[in-house]
Formats: structure tokens, sequence, C-alpha cells
């Protein structure tokens, strides 16, 4: 059940608020696709932005509820700390261990990852990729690498490769998704540098770490050994290009940074607050004159 759509042009008692909640909360990108898109439809909702400290998270989640909100978003310190204050999860949420989304439906809190999907989405645009019986190799073992692993399987993944610095984290995600999604084939490199073989039979290097951030590359991967039809996704996302894209492009490689996840997730939140579908390409071009600066 989604909050009542209403086509109003200015701000009033009866607008639907939205909005963020995290820790910092300033560098988000999200209240400014989200209002250009609410703006773009006509819908008569607001999105804010909210800072919350982790020892005040249950607080905000009882005052957000009382306050009537139609729903919001949660980022970084908040998205795994904030399941045991919410009715239910989404089994997107539940299989990816963190929530990014939730839906006030009356009393109840209902907790979404659309990060997965959105993930989907943008490889789907953005690189002509669908999930299917080539290796899909993923990069990381934490809260991310679970959502999109969990992604992967729902839309067909056939056979997903863990590379992480710890075997150990990297195993514990594998059994819990091989429980989860048994027609996926999901397995763990053994060691701490990549195959020739192992790169060899890859079609898609999905970097699910921060490396790159802050101009880090990803060691102990040899793209030269990645076949030519390979595709790079690094969920990390920057206007100059991350060193992970610069590097697959220098080897000829198709490759694109997380900018159109972040688009695609908070289409799909957009859809669960409202119920529709928000204006096709407004986010992005929301987002394209700062990303320019």
């Amino acid at each position: 059940m989604a909050c009542d759509v209403k086509r109003m042009p200015t701000v009033d008692g009866k607008t639907g608020v939205v909005g963020i909640i995290g820790n910092p909360i300033r560098h988000s990108l999200s209240p400014l696709m989200q209002n250009a898109a609410f703006v773009a439809g006509q819908l008569d909702y607001v999105y804010v932005p909210f800072a919350v400290t982790p020892e005040n998270l249950e607080q905000a989640v009882i005052g957000l509820k009382a306050l009537g909100v139609c729903g919001f978003n949660v980022t970084i310190p908040h998205k795994t700390a904030i399941i045991p204050f919410l009715d239910r999860l989404d089994e997107s949420a539940d299989a990816a261990g963190a929530v990014n989304t939730v839906h006030v439906c009356g009393s109840t809190l209902i907790g979404y990852n659309t990060d997965g999907a959105g993930l989907v989405d943008s490889l789907s645009t953005d690189l002509e990729f669908s999930p299917g019986a080539e290796q899909i190799l993923i990069v990381g073992a934490g809260g991310a690498a679970r959502g999109a692993i969990a992604a992967l399987c729902r839309f067909g993944a056939k056979k997903i490769l863990i590379f992480n610095r710890s075997i150990e984290n990297a195993r514990a995600v594998m059994l819990d998704m091989n429980l989860r999604y048994p027609e996926t084939k999901i397995s763990v490199v053994l060691q701490n540098q990549l195959s020739r073989e192992e790169l060899g039979s890859t079609s898609l290097l999905l970097n699910t770490t921060s490396l790159g951030m802050n101009g880090e590359r990803l060691e102990n991967i040899n793209l030269a050994y990645l076949p030519k039809y390979a595709k790079i996704y690094d969920m990390v996302y920057s206007n100059s290009g991350t060193p992970l894209v610069k590097e697959a492009s220098a080897f000829g490689l198709r490759a694109v940074n997380g900018l159109g996840m972040l688009v695609a997730q908070g289409e799909r939140a957009f859809e669960i607050w409202t119920g529709v579908k928000p204006p096709e390409g407004v986010m992005m071009r929301a987002l394209a004159p700062l990303l320019r600066s």
C-alpha cells in the first residue's frame, strides 16, 4: 500500500514526506534526484535528509513513524543496525542482511533493499548484461556483495565466484547464499590472487568494495587475463572515472561505474513509496550538472 499520490505543486499540510537517514548525510545525492522526480511527475511529495547518529537510531525510527512519513532511505552506518526496529523485511532485505529503503504502511515498517535490483537494472541499461549461464566474479564479501549476489541469483545467475581478502568471510556469504538460492552455483577463490583460468572464464567482474573511492586500485586481479567480451562494473562512482574503470578501458574492456545503480535503486524506492514509476531519465539528468563540476 503506497501513500496517496496527489498532484499538487506546493508543499503544504497534505504533502507526503520521505527522506534519508544516515551519518554523515550532507554528501547524499538522493534529495537532489528524488525531489527532481517528484517535481517532474507532479507528485505532492518532498524528500528530506535527516542526520541520525547511531545512538539515536531507534528514537529516530520511532519519531519518523510517529510523524507519519511515507518512507525513507537508509544509508551508512544504519543499513544493518535498523533491522531490529522494523516490523518485517522484504526478501531483498532479508537475503542481503541490510536495508536501504523503508516503507511506512500505516503502523507497519517494512524494510527493502533496492540496491541489488538497482544493480541488475544498471547492468542491463549500462552494459547490456543479463545474469545467466556465464560466470560472474564478485570482488568483496560485505553487505554490498551480499545484496548483489542475492539479486543476481533472483534474476537468474547460474555461476558466481567470490574473491575477497578474507576467505572466511567469503565462505560465510557463499554458504548462506547457497542455502537461499540452490539453483546458482556459488564458490570462493581459495587463494589471494585470481588465476588466469578463473579470470579467463569470467563474463562480468563486479567490484562491491569501496576500493577506488580514494584512488586505490584492486590488487591481485590481472585484467589482461579477462576475455575481450568481459564487462566491468564498479559500484564506486566518480565523475573522473575510478581506477578500475580506467584500467579496464585501457585493456579495451567495456566498463562503467556505479552511478547507474545509484539512480536505479532510487527509482525503485520511489515506486515503493508512491506506487508509480518516476519519470524516465529525470533522476540521472538531475545529477549530471553536479557530476560535471
